[in-house]
């Protein structure tokens, strides 16, 4: 089975830890053995046998234990396992001391003998005022330390519960380096599941759009067949151009302003074919359009809204379309006038574009859009601002 990134990063900083442990007591040895000496071996190879012997357990509690805990969530089971594991330790190192070990059970030393002589007490005369002895100190060492008073060992040692506090020390930081780059992996993990979510959904709505885009676009040509034959035939020309960008350029994830603009003004012009003087019908721009890139088809909704609730063959009425940048931001508004037989296209049931585009740009931008609607006076007016994204 092949390791992932975060697995080859955790076995990269255990093995430069192990080795720096390894080596540390060998530049030891050098920086303190001088050359009328012997070289250390052996005492070298005894500190190696106990890093070695800590390493073992290293070894066990990395690949049974720690995962009980990282990955299998069984806490119960882990800290059973390793109450266990530090008590045999701790016990280990009582049978095992180093010092005691290669000295025979006979030789280790004891207890200093009594003296046993008598003292004539009358017959010394300076013994009275002679100060007591002190107390020998070769071999005197405080209770609870290494040896009980007839020279066995104590069940803990000063060694000991060093040697203990130094294994748990080991096994907390186990513990925390694989915690570490377990979180880290699942944070990669769940943003690639909410990339490919997003991804997803802006899919979905792309393809909900492109009917819904392409059906009113039909609409308009029906409705032109009746009034001028030949401006229907213009418009399936225009037609081609538009549903050419919707599906080449449609499906991408950010296309360039100015061709999203074409594509835009390609529908209103296709638009101007269909009504008569009666509507006014503005598109105002900037001389230079800012080099930016935008999701594609992201203002078509309002303006296919403008059109279809906001213009009426009977009275006069207007659509006012612009676009304007500050350098940091770029601002598209629409407003078109009011239909009052007819609802306004945010209250319309089922109204589609006007979700997706919300959705969309939730997804996109996030917080750092804004989009107003204002509906309360005689017109519908439309105000929304984008962060610039240079291409």
């Amino acid at each position: 089975m092949s390791l992932t990134k975060y697995q080859k990063q955790e076995a990269l900083v255990y093995t430069v830890l192990w080795a720096a442990l390894f080596v540390t007591p060998l530049f030891s040895v050098l920086f303190q053995h001088t050359a009328d000496e012997a070289f250390p071996w052996q005492r070298l190879l005894e500190v190696w046998q106990q890093i070695g012997f800590l390493f073992v357990i290293f070894l066990l509690h990395n690949f049974l234990m720690a995962p009980l805990l990282v990955y299998r969530r069984n806490r119960m089971l882990y800290f059973s396992s390793i109450t266990v594991l530090v008590v045999c330790f701790a016990l280990l190192q009582c049978m095992h001391r180093p010092g005691l070990d290669n000295q025979p059970h006979g030789d280790r030393p004891g207890p200093p003998p009594h003296r046993t002589e008598k003292v004539d007490f009358a017959n010394d005369a300076e013994f009275m005022d002679a100060p007591e002895p002190p107390e020998p100190r070769g071999d005197h060492r405080p209770p609870m330390m290494d040896e009980h008073p007839d020279g066995a060992p104590l069940v803990f040692s000063q060694h000991d519960v060093i040697a203990t506090i130094m294994l748990i020390l080991m096994l907390g930081m186990n513990i925390g380096v694989k915690l570490y780059f377990r979180q880290n992996e699942d944070s990669e993990h769940m943003e690639r599941l909410e990339k490919e979510n997003l991804q997803q959904q802006l899919e979905y709505l792309r393809y909900q759009i492109n009917p819904h885009f392409l059906m009113n676009t039909l609409n308009n040509i029906h409705a032109l067949v009746d009034i001028d034959g030949e401006r229907a035939k213009e418009t399936i020309v225009e037609l081609s151009k538009i549903m050419r960008f919707a599906l080449y350029e449609g499906s991408r994830p950010t296309v360039p302003l100015d061709r999203d603009v074409a594509f835009t003004k390609s529908y209103i012009e296709l638009m101007r074919l269909r009504y008569t003087d009666k509507v006014s019908i503005h598109f105002d721009l900037p001389e230079a359009l800012p080099d930016c890139d935008i999701p594609p088809m992201i203002f078509i909704t309002f303006v296919e809204n403008a059109f279809k609730h906001g213009v009426s063959y009977q009275q006069e009425s207007f659509v006012d379309i612009s676009l304007h940048s500050d350098g940091r931001r770029l601002c598209f508004t629409c407003s078109n006038s009011k239909q009052p037989q007819r609802q306004p296209a945010a209250d319309q049931p089922g109204g589609v574009g006007l979700q997706n585009v919300r959705r969309r740009l939730q997804l996109i931008y996030g917080d750092s859009y804004s989009l107003q609607i204002d509906d309360a006076g005689p017109s519908y007016n439309v105000t929304l601002q984008l962060p610039l994204q240079h291409a």
